[in-house]
């Protein structure tokens, strides 16, 4: 039994320490593109991702804890990470919201996690959005941070349709080294985020 343990842990080790495809793609591939389209003068210009953050709004099941454990669980299956839940900073009356109540859920991506959300996001997930044309190339925030609304989680591989309670959206920012929009979407382009023409 023990000795089971030993070979799976290091199984998983070994597997954690293997490049991702994406990662393989951005060094050899991405930068030398990168190097050559701006014509930067030092590697460490290059613009590269720090961050991946999921956030996701569940203000509808805050009183069903049930519902919000559900859809906290959604979000860990898809990102392959535990969610952090967010709480609300202030009552507001109108929504029924008090300060400290539990109204989302979010998770901080990075390395190689990172990389495989994102990949698993471009291959995977997007060309199973039906009528898909392609994400929207304007939603840079001027820093060279790219973010878009998913409308359903329906779209990952892990979730299985039979068991979704609601579907829910999400929002996704991908966090870049970019100093301009120009630069990160020429990184997310080459990394394969389908922009629409």
């Amino acid at each position: 039994m023990a000795k089971e343990k030993v070979v799976k842990k290091e199984a998983v080790v070994k597997a954690f320490l293997e490049p991702n495809r994406l990662m393989e793609q951005y060094k050899t591939q991405t930068v030398p593109a990168l190097v050559e389209h701006f014509g930067y003068k030092n590697v460490m210009q290059v613009p590269k991702l720090v961050k991946i953050v999921v956030n996701a709004g569940l203000g509808d099941a805050k009183d069903n804890t049930k519902s919000f454990q559900i859809a906290v669980e959604e979000l860990k299956q898809i990102t392959g990470q535990k969610p952090i839940v967010t709480k609300a900073k202030k009552s507001v009356a109108n929504f029924k919201v008090r300060e400290g109540m539990p109204v989302g859920a979010k998770v901080t991506l990075r390395g190689r996690r990172m990389y495989e959300f994102l990949d698993k996001l471009i291959s995977i997930a997007l060309p199973r959005v039906r009528d898909f044309r392609g994400v929207n190339g304007s939603s840079f925030d001027g820093r060279g941070n790219y973010t878009f609304g998913v409308k359903e989680q329906l779209m990952f591989p892990e979730i299985v349709y039979d068991q979704v309670e609601k579907t829910r959206g999400f929002d996704i920012s991908i966090v870049t080294t970019a100093e301009s929009d120009e630069e990160a979407k020429q990184l997310l382009k080459l990394l394969g985020m389908p922009f629409r023409a």
